[in-house]
Parts: C-alpha cells; structure tokens; sequence
C-alpha cells in the first residue's frame, strides 16, 4: 500500500473540496477499497472519509410522498432492516440482504455499494502490473485518481464470471453488485453534490458501459469532487409487489452468477407494469427493457414468461467459460415472475 492523507470532512462543502483535489479518493465504509488499495489497485494519495460528516439526511431513510429516499451514508443492513423498505420496496430490502456478510452490511455504506468496481480478476491479481508485456505501463486514472493499466486490456480473459451482456471484445467484466439492480429497475435518481453544486440523475446513466468509455479509468458519471448523497425511489405498485432472485455458487458471501430485481402489476389478467433488472451478467447494473415491453400489456403465462426472458438475453455475447448464464439467466427472471404471479397486490 502506498503513503496517503488521510482527512475526516465534518461537512459536505469540505469533503467536496478535499475531493476535488488530484488524487483524492472517497471512503464510505472501504469494505472493497481497503482490498484494492492493499493489492496497488487503488493508489491514492489522499483519502477522504465521509462517514463523519455531520448532516443526519445523509443516514436518514424516508418516506417522502410518493418516494422511497435513501441517504448514501445509510448502511446496507439498516436498509435492509428498514421496515419501509421491507414494506414499500421489498426488492430492495431483499437484494441488502443476500449481499456480502452480515459484518460487512454493518460497514458498507449505500453510495459506497453502487460504486463497486467491475470484478476483473487480473485488477486484483497482486502482480497485476507485471501481466503487461513490453515495457512499464503508464498508470491511467479513474475520475483523478490512478487505476489500473490500459493495455491490460491485451491480456484478459473472460471467465465463468465473465458478462454476457453489454461487453466488448476488451471489456467483459461483470458488474458485481446486488443492490443497484433493484435501483436500475424502478427509476431511481441519484442526488449528487460537487464543486459546481447539486445535481440529480437518473441512476441507470450514473455508470459508464465499456464502449462509451473514453479510457480505462472511466466508470461513473461523476465530476472530480462530485459526492452521492442519496438516492429517491419512485413508490410504485410494481415494487410493492417485487423480488429480488441471486443464484450463486454458494448461499453465502458469493457474487451472483445471474440475478435478476423483478416488480409487477396486474390489472386482472393482464401485466400493467413490470420490471426487470439483471445482475451477474453484464458490464453495468442492467434494465431489461426488451423483456418489460414483451410482457406489459400482454398475460402473464409460461409461455409469456418465456419469451420475456429469451428477449432479455437476445443480445449476450458468450464464451466457453460463461455461456452457463444465458440459460441460468433466463431461469431466474422466469423464476422470479411466477413467484410475484402468485403474490396478492
């Protein structure tokens, strides 16, 4: 690990300052962060902990009207215990729930948590550095803090872990998170604050797919200084009525190898509303927009289901090692529909 400051902002305006400056990196619960820096993934050299800044709608989860807002500081397991949550957003409090260990949900913070980096396991090898061939490497940043190398992209792999959705022939790691899924899926805002003030944006456009990337380091749409400050869910009938399914390769501390963050609505017989959103196989938390169209305003059948989740994956992109997901995949999303078919709401 590398020398870095070390700051603890009591308010906003000085985290965004601090943040601001080269080389400064954001800490919020570090339960991944501390890894990479160990590993020389993450070089920074200053590090800004949020977790004692002094504005308490930072931690705060509400009910405001028709929205769901969560404060990024608020940890994953207060989330996922809050009875709001459980309640008005299952799919959420569910996806908290079968994420990490139970002493990591104590730490991990919810801004933190959709800030995951993509699992490329050469990043996280300790010799990640002497993967490249030829002479040193220059260390591109990621917003403006170093990460990682460019031309490692010459030397990956896909693995099992691999995405099979929104990849490139470079770039097939996959996004490992579990609670973004549910945030991509109901049309979520992120609230951000930075140097240029607040700002707000949809949560589905916060993260940088592989081909609109104009190098290695980007990965979020957010400025140099640009801090998460909460996220506003929009309260709908389709995710009081939501699950989130994780198939893994084991019923713990496991990232998923498909999952997927479902909400419906029935009119009758007919679906007035669903969401899909998909985890484990793609390079960014994933709306399966061609699978909601192919359903909503349709009947909810096997057959319906079906054809829901083939359209979901008529795009994946496979390899030996990963094309266990595309049918796994399809078995979750079918999985999930007929457990909410059988659901009252």
């Amino acid at each position: 690990m590398t020398p870095f400051a070390y700051d603890r902002p009591r308010t906003l305006s000085d985290a965004v300052a601090m943040a601001a400056e080269e080389g400064a990196m954001l800490y919020a619960g570090g339960t991944t962060m501390l890894d990479l820096m160990k590993l020389g993934v993450y070089r920074p050299k200053r590090v800004v902990d949020l977790t004692f800044l002094e504005d308490p709608a930072l931690r705060e989860i509400a009910v405001e009207g028709d929205t769901l807002r969560l404060g990024a500081l608020a940890t994953m397991s207060q989330a996922a215990e809050d009875a709001a949550v459980k309640e008005r957003a299952p799919v959420l409090s569910e996806s908290l729930w079968l994420a990490a260990t139970q002493q990591l949900r104590h730490m991990a913070t919810l801004g933190g948590n959709v800030m995951q980096r993509t699992r490329d396991t050469y990043f996280r090898h300790p010799d990640w550095l002497e993967l490249v061939e030829g002479e040193a490497a220059d260390v591109p940043t990621y917003g403006n803090t170093p990460y990682g190398d460019g031309r490692l992209t010459a030397v990956r792999q896909p693995t099992r872990l691999s995405a099979v959705l929104g990849t490139t022939e470079a770039d097939t790691a996959s996004y490992p998170g579990d609670f973004a899924q549910g945030l991509v899926a109901f049309d979520t805002v992120v609230e951000v604050v930075g140097p240029q003030g607040a700002r707000e944006m949809p949560f589905g456009d916060l993260h940088v797919r592989p081909a609109d990337k104009a190098n290695e380091g980007d990965y979020a749409r957010l400025d140099a200084g640009e801090v998460i400050t909460g996220f506003r869910v929009p309260l709908t009938p389709a995710l009081a009525r939501s699950i989130y399914i994780k198939a893994r390769d084991r019923e713990s501390y496991a990232f998923a190898n498909a999952s997927a963050a479902v909400g419906l609505e029935m009119e009758g017989g007919t679906v007035a509303d669903v969401r899909i959103g998909l985890g484990g196989v793609a390079t960014v938390p994933w709306r399966a927009r061609e699978a909601e169209d192919a359903l909503r305003g349709g009947p909810l059948t096997e057959e319906t289901m079906r054809a829901a989740a083939e359209a979901a994956f008529a795009d994946a992109v496979t390899h030996e090692a990963n094309a266990f997901k595309v049918p796994l995949g399809r078995n979750v999303i079918v999985h999930a529909l007929t457990t909410l078919s059988k659901l009252e709401g």
